[in-house]
């Protein structure tokens, strides 16, 4: 395909089988969503040990009840062999996004995060196009990560993100199994989850904002993260599944914006969007924390190879991806209530996929 675009409508007018994994997620849902847009079929494969029944009845009402007739929940573990030779039949591409996904909760419980990261299988498929991360680069001293140099990883769940990139290489090079690895730098949008211990950094702070709620910031403000979208994540995923070239495929892609963000500048332009928005956020200001074990400083990708073999070209800036993020979180933050007291008493840490 020339671009997304002439894809896109490629594939509205040619449908394809896709297995989503971990469809009950904040990608996955997304993802489910898009195909289903384009009159995809679609098969999901969810467990709910971190998805959510709710975005999955969001993607519904969104997507209205003739498209929902072509998606296919399937409930069960992406661990269990039998259950993934099921849901791959008869399917065109796999889209896997079934982990853990979450640094502090790796540390924590290193042993199910080895199990969801690395022990899930594949069966008959075109392409699997699976979900990695940028903790891959480890302690990599380079203030901009290319794919080909990586560093010691600094957390299991950085040590099982590789893993999967490794056993992607070997089935590739022993059993001609056709791979793309998607090294997730910081994805943000609708239906990121706010709650809980592990809750990536932007849904926590919108939360917090505007419950006026105190807002925790570890380090001294200068931490950078590479923010990106998340229907650029969706854009990568679908490129990535029906690339053509040869030389595309059995590679790990940064998908990013090759844009460096402060926690603080973050936080700056939260805190204005809110304004803007109505919400009355008051005079708050973040409160300084001690930076924690088992993250990286800085973080910014180098997105010359995605762009150049798969097409890649994001949409969204970081700002107008948060304008676009701001009405879910504010139309849903009622649901979210019950835990909202807690969230100012943790520590914020930048999420990952």
């Amino acid at each position: 395909m020339a671009n997304y675009a002439d894809l896109k409508n490629h594939l509205a007018a040619s449908p394809k089988t896709w297995l989503v994994t971990g469809v009950a997620g904040f990608i996955g849902s997304n993802l489910l969503e898009t195909l289903l847009t384009l009159d995809q079929r679609v098969i999901g494969l969810d467990d709910f040990s971190t998805g959510k029944r709710r975005n999955l009845e969001d993607v519904r009402q969104l997507c209205g009840p003739a498209r929902w007739l072509n998606f296919r929940l399937i409930e069960g573990t992406i661990g269990d062999l039998e259950t993934c030779r099921f849901v791959c039949r008869n399917v065109d591409y796999v889209l896997h996004h079934a982990a853990v996904a979450s640094v502090a909760r790796s540390l924590k419980d290193p042993i199910s995060t080895n199990e969801s990261n690395v022990n899930g299988r594949d069966a008959g498929v075109r392409r699997f196009v699976y979900a990695t991360s940028s903790s891959a680069y480890g302690d990599d001293p380079a203030p901009l990560k290319i794919e080909c140099t990586v560093g010691r990883p600094l957390s299991p769940y950085a040590v099982t993100k590789y893993a999967g990139e490794l056993y992607a290489y070997v089935f590739a090079q022993c059993y001609g199994f056709e791979t793309i690895g998607l090294r997730y730098f910081n994805v943000f949008g609708p239906r990121q989850d706010p709650e809980g211990d592990y809750a990536a950094v932007i849904p926590k702070w919108i939360a917090a904002l505007i419950n006026r709620e105190s807002i925790f910031l570890n380090g001294n403000g200068d931490i950078s993260r590479d923010f990106i979208f998340v229907p650029d994540a969706v854009q990568a995923n679908l490129l990535a599944a029906t690339a053509a070239k040869p030389e595309a495929v059995n590679q790990v892609y940064n998908v990013a914006l090759n844009k460096r963000t402060t926690l603080i500048e973050l936080f700056s332009v939260l805190k204005e969007l809110l304004l803007q928005s109505g919400h009355d956020v008051g005079a708050c200001e973040p409160l300084y924390r001690e930076f924690p074990s088992g993250d990286v400083w800085r973080s910014q990708a180098d997105i010359t190879k995605i762009s150049k073999l798969l097409g890649f070209s994001p949409v969204y800036g970081v700002r107008e991806g948060l304008a676009k993020t701001l009405p879910w979180y504010i139309k849903t933050a009622g649901r979210a209530s019950r835990s909202l007291s807690t969230i100012a008493h943790r520590i914020a840490s930048p999420g990952r996929v």
